[in-house]
């Protein structure tokens, strides 16, 4: 029993290799990136901020609904990127491209069915949980328009797990900063009107996010021409399709593919809890959805740096450096969040008016988003560690874990909003409840050491 003690603790301490110049080699290229992403989620906030509280209520929804189905490409894109750094740290190169080929293919299929969801579906769905007529209107009009930028979305996905998978991180960077250039320049034209075009307010935010999707998917297409020799991978070829290979994708993505859509839709219907509360509150709570999306920005760079670096790791048999490289994510993640937080604290108001003029919802936001400051920092380590668990090749595990968490924060969310009715500060202490729950079921179940030995065929 002792020795079996002294080596865990040895396995658990074991420095890694990974050095944090590398990490950040990695995660850097990809935070740029999502500060690019999200410039898009700014931007359409800051300009519907100024067109009224429908119109804010309504991007919520409508883009919470949105991003709630793309999790489901997402989820299949971080499962096939697991698969592709596992080979590539196993030698087999040439069994990459097969990977990025069936997963461009389960893709397709995949948008096609999603946007049937966000372009019909949804019309039955929101009229049976949004209260106001005017938000569900408004939410209708958006998702008319932004529906069809799933196809874009769901195939930058693919390329993105490539590029991941390979930790060449730098092209995801110059692909969002197209995609927010576009974005950002169209927003103004479409949501105002400009330049001979016309306004249209809520569904120019969402065609002119579409639009944007569309070039950043020719700039991921053009770049992989000019720079990928696809001999090297045996990229792009779709030979046949091999039912034996895109089942051991979908052995990893699907639980990602589910704990993904599942906490999207969670987090769609906490802010239809919050629409229950009255237009204002949900119009509050959606400049606090923006302001904690970009404190999420470094987290989810260094998150997904730890699904590629944890599984590059163990396809190199190194598993005993596992823990040692989560530590030093970790670390990374948990001052860069720091940075940004401290701002926040520090000149909340400032920060609010960026987002609206009305008085009301700036003197309401203060507090809220002081919860989420700190959520985030709790947040900073509980995704790494959640990550870490979903890199090892255990995502039936993390999707274990996030469906209890999840529950836990439905049911608390539930209680505060339609139970007691709190107000809108409280409502968003369910952060901080998910974000500690997900950091000490994940710490738990490594330090079980029960991940070793997974093998991904």
């Amino acid at each position: 029993m002792q020795s079996k003690r002294n080596f865990t603790f040895v396995a658990f301490m074991a420095k890694t290799s990974i050095t944090y110049k590398r990490i950040w080699q990695v995660a850097y290229p990809i935070i740029l990136g999502s500060i690019a992403q999200n410039l898009i989620i700014f931007t359409d906030t800051a300009f519907l901020g100024r067109v009224g509280e429908i119109a804010l209520g309504a991007s919520a929804l409508g883009g919470l609904f949105y991003l709630a189905v793309i999790m489901l490409g997402l989820g299949f894109s971080t499962g096939a990127q697991i698969v592709i750094a596992r080979r590539f740290g196993e030698g087999k190169i040439k069994e990459v491209g097969p990977v990025v080929d069936h997963s461009i293919l389960f893709l397709i299929v995949v948008a096609g069915f999603s946007f049937v969801l966000l372009r019909y579906a949804s019309i039955d769905i929101l009229a049976l949980i949004v209260r106001s007529k005017e938000i569900y209107s408004g939410t209708i009009d958006y998702l008319e328009y932004r529906s069809f930028g799933i196809f874009f979305a769901f195939m930058n996905m693919a390329f993105r797990a490539f590029y991941v998978g390979l930790a060449k991180t730098k092209v995801i960077t110059y692909t969002t900063l197209v995609m927010a250039s576009v974005n950002v320049a169209l927003d103004y034209l479409l949501i105002f009107g400009g330049w001979g075009l016309p306004a249209m307010g809520l569904q120019g935010a969402a065609l002119a996010s579409v639009i944007a999707e569309a070039f950043a998917l020719l700039f991921f297409i053009v770049h992989t021409f000019v720079t990928v020799n696809f001999s090297d991978y045996a990229l792009f070829r779709f030979v046949h399709v091999s039912f034996s290979r895109m089942l051991a994708i979908l052995r990893i993505s699907v639980p990602v593919m589910m704990l993904s859509f599942i906490s999207l839709s969670v987090w769609f219907v906490f802010f239809v809890f919050i629409e229950k509360l009255g237009e204002t509150a949900l119009a509050v709570s959606n400049i606090i959805r923006s302001f904690f999306v970009i404190l999420m920005i470094p987290i989810w760079g260094f998150a997904t740096a730890t699904n590629t670096l944890v599984s590059f790791l163990i396809g190199k048999q190194k598993e005993n450096e596992v823990m040692s490289l989560i530590y030093k994510i970790a670390t990374l993640c948990f001052f860069g969040v720091l940075l940004v937080v401290s701002f926040g604290l520090a000149f909340p108001r400032l920060i609010l008016e960026v987002y609206t003029n009305d008085p009301n919802l700036i003197t309401l936001g203060i507090p809220a988003l002081k919860v989420v400051s700190v959520a985030a920092l709790i947040m900073s380590i509980g995704i790494i560690l959640f990550n870490g668990v979903s890199g090892s090749g255990r995502t039936d595990v993390s999707l274990v874990i996030e469906l209890l968490v999840l529950a836990i924060y439905l049911v608390y969310a539930y209680t505060l909003t339609q139970v007691l009715k709190t107000d809108i500060t409280t409502a968003w202490t369910s952060e901080l409840v998910y974000s500690t729950m997900l950091a000490l079921f994940s710490f738990a179940y490594l330090k079980s050491n029960k991940w070793r030995n997974r093998t991904i065929s």
